[in-house]
C-alpha cells in the first residue's frame, strides 16, 4: 500500500511588535516586547516584558526603533524571530 503525505494546513505565524533594545551585533537585533495583563486577585493592569533575539538580514535597524517581528524557525540558538517592518524611527519621532 502506498501512502499519501497530508500536509497540515499553514497556520498563523505569531508576529509582535515591539522596540529595539539593542542593535550591536551583525544581523541581530534585540527587541523588548511590553505586554499589559491584569492581576488575578486584585484586578490591577501589570506591565510585563521580554526581550527577544530577531533576525535583520540587512541591518537595518537602530536602538529606538519601532519594529514588528514575527516568529520563523530557529535560525540559531537564541535566534527565532525575523524583521518584518520598520515601523517607525527613533529619529523621526524625535523630529516631530
Amino acid at each position: 500500500m502506498s501512502e499519501e503525505k497530508v500536509e497540515a494546513p499553514a497556520g498563523r505565524t505569531r508576529s509582535v511588535r515591539g522596540s529595539v533594545e539593542s542593535a550591536r551585533m551583525d544581523k541581530t537585533i534585540t527587541v523588548l516586547v511590553e505586554r499589559q495583563l491584569r492581576h488575578p486577585l486584585y484586578k490591577k493592569y501589570i506591565r510585563r516584558s521580554t526581550r527577544l533575539h530577531a533576525h535583520d538580514a540587512e541591518n537595518q535597524c537602530r536602538k529606538g526603533d519601532i519594529v514588528i517581528i514575527e516568529e520563523c524557525r530557529p535560525i540559531s540558538k537564541l535566534k527565532s524571530w525575523r524583521l518584518v517592518k520598520v515601523v517607525s524611527r527613533l529619529d523621526e519621532a524625535a523630529d516631530s
